[in-house]
């Protein structure tokens, strides 16, 4: 849980005041954070990145120091953000980095806005399978809004009962810790109604009772040619780490770094390990050019093995 806030710029865009890191020069790196969360997520990483790169770490709309309007808190929606903001700023194209529901946004941007992403990165993302914590899903049912309200007007003692948990947790290597304090620290950002609106919002659009209801995996395959690395904790208790196995399967050429000691933020677990494979990969890698004629193939193939599937 860093302490020192990073500094925010804010834009209007479409009527609504988004805020946003901007730190470094070069080519754009946009990240994007989790559900509960803020830019205040990548802190521990922001000047490794901003030394090479322009580092753009928005919150999302309903998230941080963003508005948080009545309105539409999709995958989809987000995306559209994203591409708003990023021309804003006037940035053409970047490596997009998603953690959680970041990463999901993240696959949405990939997929509506192909020639703008130049390598697409998910850590412990969403929407590559159903299974979820039980906390989460459990958010979702009727009557959890009473729940949440309750939880997060608990004392504010319980602020540096979190932070305590944290430095212990790193004092005696007990590893699970971290994502406690640091979904605690989630919940406590939930203390005024709006917040807590948009937070259910977004979840709701994304999870049920069963789990994660929106998947990128039947769109996978149209990500092979996209340059892409894969972080996760392999003791994630919020998105199994066998959700990265997924993405290995379904796109051989992407790089799969799972980091044996964290959880769900491996970015605030291992953050020089973090900033290390991350700028490795961008060095490593080209950007993608979109290929308009090679994704209609891709989609025409696709339709075409459905086809002969359904008449077998």
């Amino acid at each position: 849980m860093p302490l020192t806030p990073l500094p925010r710029e804010t834009r209007v865009v479409h009527g609504h005041r988004r805020a946003f890191v901007r730190a470094g020069e070069g080519p754009p790196l946009l990240l994007l954070h989790g559900i509960g969360n803020s830019a205040q997520t990548w802190a521990a990483v922001v000047d490794r990145l901003a030394a090479t790169h322009t580092v753009i770490a928005p919150d999302l709309l309903g998230h941080g120091s963003s508005d948080k309007p009545r309105g539409d808190y999709s995958i989809a929606g987000y995306a559209n953000g994203m591409r708003d903001l990023l021309s804003v700023l006037d940035i053409e194209q970047a490596t997009v980095v998603g953690h959680s529901l970041g990463g999901g946004i993240a696959l949405q941007f990939a997929y509506q806005f192909p020639e703008r992403c130049e390598r697409l990165v998910l850590v412990s993302s969403g929407g590559l399978g159903p299974e979820l914590s039980l906390g989460l899903r459990a958010a979702t049912v009727p009557g959890s809004e009473a729940v949440l309200t309750a939880l997060t007007h608990l004392p504010l003692p319980l602020r540096s009962g979190l932070r305590a948990l944290d430095a212990l947790g790193k004092a005696v290597g007990w590893h699970r810790a971290q994502d406690l304090a640091e979904a605690g620290e989630a919940m406590l950002a939930l203390s005024d109604i709006e917040a807590r609106r948009a937070f259910l919002r977004t979840l709701r659009s994304v999870v049920d009772a069963s789990g994660q209801c929106v998947t990128a995996v039947d769109r996978l395959y149209l990500a092979e040619a996209v340059p892409m690395l894969v972080i996760w904790g392999k003791r994630d208790p919020i998105v199994p780490v066998a959700h990265a196995e997924t993405v290995r399967r379904l796109v051989p050429s992407a790089r799969v770094e799972v980091f044996p000691d964290a959880g769900h933020w491996p970015h605030l677990a291992q953050p020089d390990r973090f900033a290390e494979v991350l700028l490795d990969f961008i060095a490593a890698t080209q950007p993608v050019e979109h290929d308009r004629d090679g994704w209609r193939a891709l989609l025409a193939e696709q339709r075409a093995e459905r086809q002969a599937m359904a008449r077998r």
